[in-house]
């Protein structure tokens, strides 16, 4: 966006902000970066989050998700008002899980862990008490959004060796689609997560909730490249965490998870990829500061791990199992000798 598109959307949530409020904002920082759609601002006595969504639609349904869950649970933030295309909602904290993580030992890292899973299981459980199945889009329902999920496993042949024979797409696209009877809020990444004043995980930005299996939030959380918990210890926590009023079996539950979270990482991979061939490798630490996709050597190993790993655990991804590791120890040989991806 051009800096005077940037300083007029600015202009206008704090002037929207001033006459909601009825007082004064003192500053506007922005914690995901000047491009992004959220800002926070500083008033005399309280942090409000604008978020500013070109979709007045999309807008006006986000609130409306909010007000849904914050009535059963308090697992998200709290709206505030929406006027137009913004919304004011209440700062959750500014300790976001993706930097938080990274300050605690590995026993403090599993309790944050359970932190996380456990509130996804609580909102989606105060979803299933509201009118959201009703009224909420489907996620991921048609042909060619399924056949471009499993179809992408494409993008990992030329970091290893080619896709098995023994790989059948037909009931790899049977077992990724899914009917949407559950509320999702998509994007679990954990920059999407922050702790706040008084030290409760909430889950903020869902813009993206729809209806789909459930599952699908645990993957993009697990499924995140700058995630530090080894896979194995992440479906321990799944286990002691799980809610079994979520409508599905617990071993069927983990079955699809691992499907799904194996088709999620090759779309994560694919995005490291493109972003490192366009814009070079990042730091971790600028990654986890803006959330940004996680464009390091490293990050890439860890969701080719994470995919083999999951790959592994159902027998429909178990012939990517392979692909995976060829192209984690590719990542891991770029890392060790410095190399750019456009030389390696």
């Amino acid at each position: 966006m051009a800096k005077n598109d940037n300083d007029d959307r600015m202009k206008r949530i704090v002037e929207t902000a001033e006459d909601h409020f009825g007082r004064a904002v003192l500053k506007v920082t922005a914690p995901g970066g000047e491009g992004r759609s959220s800002f926070r601002l500083h008033f005399d006595d309280m942090d409000v989050i604008a978020t500013f969504r070109p979709n007045f639609r999309r807008t006006h349904l986000e609130a409306h998700v909010l007000e849904e869950l914050r009535t059963y649970c308090d697992d998200t933030p709290e709206v505030l008002g929406v006027v137009g295309e913004i919304m004011f909602q209440s700062d959750v904290g500014r300790r976001r899980l993706n930097q938080e993580i990274m300050r605690h030992d590995s026993a403090g890292q599993l309790d944050l862990a359970a932190q996380a899973v456990s509130s996804i299981f609580r909102y989606q459980s105060a979803a299933r008490k509201s009118d959201l199945h009703e009224m909420m889009p489907h996620l991921g329902t048609n042909k060619n959004w399924i056949d471009n999920v499993v179809g992408a496993i494409d993008a990992l042949q030329p970091y290893s060796i080619g896709i098995s024979d023994s790989f059948d797409g037909a009931a790899a696209r049977e077992a990724v689609a899914h009917p949407g009877r559950q509320f999702v809020k998509w994007d679990c990444r954990s920059g999407n997560a922050a702790i706040g004043k008084d030290g409760k995980l909430r889950w903020f930005d869902f813009e993206y909730a729809g209806l789909r299996h459930g599952a699908e939030d645990f993957a993009w959380l697990i499924g995140d490249e700058a995630w530090p918990i080894a896979p194995d210890q992440m479906v321990d926590v799944m286990i002691d965490c799980f809610d079994p009023d979520c409508g599905h079996d617990i071993a069927a539950y983990l079955e699809y998870l691992s499907i799904y979270l194996t088709f999620h990482c090759v779309q994560r991979f694919k995005l490291i990829v493109k972003e490192a061939k366009k814009r070079g490798w990042l730091s971790k630490q600028r990654v986890r500061k803006y959330d940004d996709a996680g464009v390091h050597p490293e990050f890439a190993a860890q969701i080719c791990q994470v995919g083999a790993y999951f790959s592994a655990q159902a027998k429909v991804t178990a012939p990517l199992t392979r692909n995976f590791e060829g192209a984690r120890d590719s990542f891991l040989e770029i890392l060790k000798e410095g190399r750019s991806l456009k030389s390696a």
